[in-house]
């Protein structure tokens, strides 16, 4: 950086301000000068920019910020105790595409609130996250879907240890098992079926209510006649709404159709689980 060049500091000035005030008289707030030369005030800087830009930059960030996706916020979130279980349920399994075998972790995107048709990806971290959430929860499950997970509000009666050791090796076979539907992009990647489909996944938890209790060989058989194509015959009014094209939308939610797709898996006699089985 050579003499004479301007270097604009730009965020941090509230904080330094307060700093700059603490420094004049810190015995008058408790403190001392040698613990306020231990903190550290985060600002950027910016070597050769106009005054100008520096005020437009200014604006920007504090008016018009665009808040970060919540699929990307979760994926950096580390301390979610779902996200790191989505995360396990991913490098578990690895699945066929054009021939060659891949972990899974490829079809999943953690930077994308949905996925699009030209995308690698199939699915969305957030989608899968809350498969894992309704495996933990059951219905419950839906209303934390945008909820950070602690390891403290898990279910009466189950642990972070045995959560974990029971919820990634059935999320990774029911996905290894079906792996033909997530590749070919069936409604079996849609979040409101993964979430429903958690749902049903959770009666056969050991900390699950023991009234509503399923077996894994009575879940396998509740799944083995659903269709699982994205078609409105099958789906329409249970997780999607088919619109005066006849195309399908899967845009409802977990929150909005997670609880219709559990009923339909749940209980086939009824007429969603008919539809969704194709009788």
């Amino acid at each position: 950086m050579t003499p004479g060049t301007s270097v604009v500091a730009i965020d941090g000035e509230t904080q330094t301000t307060a700093w700059h005030e603490l420094y004049d008289d810190p015995e008058r707030y408790g403190l001392t000068y040698a613990e306020l030369a231990q903190v550290r005030v985060p600002f950027e800087l910016y070597v050769d920019l106009t005054v100008a830009d520096a005020r437009q930059i200014f604006y920007d960030r504090n008016v018009q910020g665009v808040a970060v996706a919540k699929n990307l916020a979760m994926s950096m979130d580390q301390r979610d105790f779902a996200t790191r279980l989505a995360h396990r349920v991913a490098e578990a399994v690895k699945v066929d595409v054009d021939g060659k075998r891949v972990p899974f972790t490829k079809l999943v995107n953690a930077s994308k609130r949905q996925v699009g048709k030209t995308d690698a990806e199939v699915i969305t971290l957030s989608a899968l996250r809350a498969l894992v959430i309704t495996a933990i929860y059951g219905r419950g499950g839906l209303s934390r879907s945008a909820e950070t997970v602690h390891e403290d509000e898990l279910p009466a009666g189950s642990s972070p240890e045995q959560v974990e050791q029971n919820v990634v090796p059935l999320l990774a076979r029911l996905i290894a098992d079906r792996s033909e539907h997530f590749v070919s992009r069936s409604a079996l990647t849609a979040p409101a079926v993964l979430a429903g489909l958690g749902i049903a996944v959770h009666h056969t938890a050991p900390w699950a209510d023991p009234v509503n209790a399923l077996g894994a060989d009575e879940l396998h058989r509740l799944l083995s006649d659903i269709r699982w194509e994205r078609e409105a015959r099958y789906w329409d009014g249970v997780a999607a709404k088919s619109g005066a094209s006849g195309r399908l939308n899967f845009s409802g939610g977990v929150k909005d159709s997670g609880g219709r797709v559990a009923d339909a898996i749940l209980y086939p006699g009824t007429e969603a689980g008919r539809r969704i089985r194709g009788r």
